[in-house]
Protein backbone atom coordinates (compact mmCIF):
# COMPACT_ATOMS: atom_id res chain seq x y z
CA UNK A 1 0.00 0.00 0.00
CA UNK A 2 2.77 2.50 0.88
CA UNK A 3 4.03 4.55 -2.32
CA UNK A 4 7.51 5.79 -3.27
CA UNK A 5 7.27 8.89 -5.82
CA UNK A 6 10.15 9.17 -7.98
CA UNK A 7 11.37 12.72 -8.01
CA UNK A 8 14.11 12.64 -10.45
CA UNK A 9 16.83 10.07 -11.57
CA UNK A 10 18.63 10.26 -8.09
CA UNK A 11 15.79 11.40 -5.59
CA UNK A 12 12.55 9.42 -4.41
CA UNK A 13 9.83 10.42 -1.51
CA UNK A 14 8.81 7.85 0.78
CA UNK A 15 5.58 8.20 3.43
CA UNK A 16 6.51 7.43 6.83
CA UNK A 17 3.72 5.33 7.60
CA UNK A 18 2.08 3.04 4.99
CA UNK A 19 -1.45 4.80 4.48
CA UNK A 20 0.12 8.26 3.48
CA UNK A 21 -0.18 8.13 -0.32
CA UNK A 22 2.45 10.69 -2.35
CA UNK A 23 2.14 9.51 -6.07
CA UNK A 24 -1.19 10.80 -7.25
CA UNK A 25 -0.72 14.68 -7.43
CA UNK A 26 -2.06 15.60 -3.99
CA UNK A 27 -0.74 13.60 -1.29
CA UNK A 28 -4.11 11.28 0.72
CA UNK A 29 -4.63 9.04 3.41
CA UNK A 30 -6.05 5.50 3.20
CA UNK A 31 -7.20 3.28 5.32
CA UNK A 32 -8.79 -0.52 5.77
CA UNK A 33 -13.11 -0.19 5.53
CA UNK A 34 -14.34 -3.35 6.80
CA UNK A 35 -17.11 -4.43 3.63
CA UNK A 36 -19.84 -5.61 6.37
CA UNK A 37 -19.86 -2.67 8.69
CA UNK A 38 -17.67 0.16 7.38
CA UNK A 39 -15.53 0.22 10.20
CA UNK A 40 -11.86 2.13 8.84
CA UNK A 41 -8.73 1.10 10.41
CA UNK A 42 -5.35 2.59 9.39
CA UNK A 43 -3.21 -0.58 10.06
CA UNK A 44 -3.91 -3.94 8.76
CA UNK A 45 -6.09 -6.27 10.13
CA UNK A 46 -7.03 -10.04 10.15
CA UNK A 47 -10.70 -9.07 11.34
CA UNK A 48 -12.63 -6.18 12.25
CA UNK A 49 -13.11 -4.92 15.73
CA UNK A 50 -16.55 -3.96 15.76
CA UNK A 51 -17.79 -7.05 13.86
CA UNK A 52 -15.49 -9.56 13.35
CA UNK A 53 -15.63 -9.98 9.37
CA UNK A 54 -12.88 -10.57 7.43
CA UNK A 55 -12.88 -8.64 4.25
CA UNK A 56 -12.08 -5.29 3.94
CA UNK A 57 -11.42 -2.57 1.05
CA UNK A 58 -9.19 0.62 0.38
CA UNK A 59 -10.85 3.62 0.99
CA UNK A 60 -9.55 7.20 0.14
CA UNK A 61 -9.86 9.70 2.98
CA UNK A 62 -10.82 13.53 2.50
CA UNK A 63 -8.34 15.66 2.53
CA UNK A 64 -10.10 18.15 5.20
CA UNK A 65 -11.74 17.82 8.41
CA UNK A 66 -12.99 19.20 11.82
CA UNK A 67 -10.32 19.39 14.79
CA UNK A 68 -12.77 17.65 17.43
CA UNK A 69 -9.92 17.30 20.16
CA UNK A 70 -6.46 18.28 20.83
CA UNK A 71 -3.70 18.71 23.59
CA UNK A 72 -0.66 21.28 23.69
CA UNK A 73 1.96 19.23 24.05
CA UNK A 74 4.73 21.13 26.31
CA UNK A 75 7.00 18.03 27.17
CA UNK A 76 8.36 15.58 24.94
CA UNK A 77 11.58 13.65 23.98
CA UNK A 78 15.08 14.91 23.73
CA UNK A 79 14.98 16.91 20.12
CA UNK A 80 11.59 16.84 19.50
CA UNK A 81 10.36 20.83 19.59
CA UNK A 82 7.91 21.86 21.89
CA UNK A 83 5.24 23.08 21.96
CA UNK A 84 3.54 21.12 19.18
CA UNK A 85 -0.04 20.38 19.06
CA UNK A 86 -1.73 16.73 18.92
CA UNK A 87 -5.12 16.55 17.70
CA UNK A 88 -7.53 14.26 16.31
CA UNK A 89 -9.42 15.28 13.00
CA UNK A 90 -13.12 13.95 11.89
CA UNK A 91 -12.32 13.40 8.18
CA UNK A 92 -15.54 12.99 6.84
CA UNK A 93 -16.68 10.55 9.65
CA UNK A 94 -13.36 8.69 9.70
CA UNK A 95 -10.87 9.92 12.82
CA UNK A 96 -7.56 10.57 11.69
CA UNK A 97 -4.62 11.65 14.70
CA UNK A 98 -2.44 13.74 13.97
CA UNK A 99 -0.22 17.08 14.69
CA UNK A 100 -1.19 20.63 13.84
CA UNK A 101 1.08 22.36 12.00
CA UNK A 102 1.74 26.15 10.50
CA UNK A 103 -0.04 27.39 13.62
CA UNK A 104 0.77 28.52 16.62
CA UNK A 105 0.46 26.26 19.60
CA UNK A 106 -2.28 28.00 22.26
CA UNK A 107 -5.73 28.57 22.81
CA UNK A 108 -5.97 31.87 20.69
CA UNK A 109 -5.21 29.77 17.76
CA UNK A 110 -5.99 26.50 17.96
CA UNK A 111 -9.61 25.40 18.80
CA UNK A 112 -12.18 22.68 18.49
CA UNK A 113 -14.05 22.65 15.12
CA UNK A 114 -11.83 24.23 13.47
CA UNK A 115 -11.47 23.40 9.93
CA UNK A 116 -7.80 21.61 8.69
CA UNK A 117 -6.64 19.87 5.92
CA UNK A 118 -3.74 17.60 4.98
CA UNK A 119 -0.31 18.79 4.52
CA UNK A 120 2.85 16.79 4.18
CA UNK A 121 6.40 18.05 4.91
CA UNK A 122 9.85 16.37 4.71
CA UNK A 123 11.67 14.41 7.62
CA UNK A 124 14.90 14.45 6.21
CA UNK A 125 16.82 12.97 3.44
CA UNK A 126 19.32 10.13 3.72
CA UNK A 127 22.74 10.09 2.38
CA UNK A 128 21.21 7.87 -1.10
CA UNK A 129 18.72 11.47 -1.88
CA UNK A 130 15.77 9.46 -0.31
CA UNK A 131 13.58 11.76 1.46
CA UNK A 132 11.47 10.89 4.07
CA UNK A 133 7.59 12.87 4.55
CA UNK A 134 5.08 12.50 7.00
CA UNK A 135 1.83 14.35 7.20
CA UNK A 136 -0.25 16.49 9.27
CA UNK A 137 -2.54 19.24 9.33
CA UNK A 138 -3.08 22.76 9.18
CA UNK A 139 -5.47 25.18 9.21
CA UNK A 140 -8.26 25.10 5.98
Amino acid sequence: MASVEVMSDTATRVPLVDYLVLDDGDPYLVAHECTSCGARFFDRRNACASCFSTEFQIVKIPREGVLTTFTIVAFAAPGVEVPFVAGVIDCGGTSVRGNLRNVPADDDHVRTGMNVRLTTYSLGTDDDGVEAIGFGFEPA
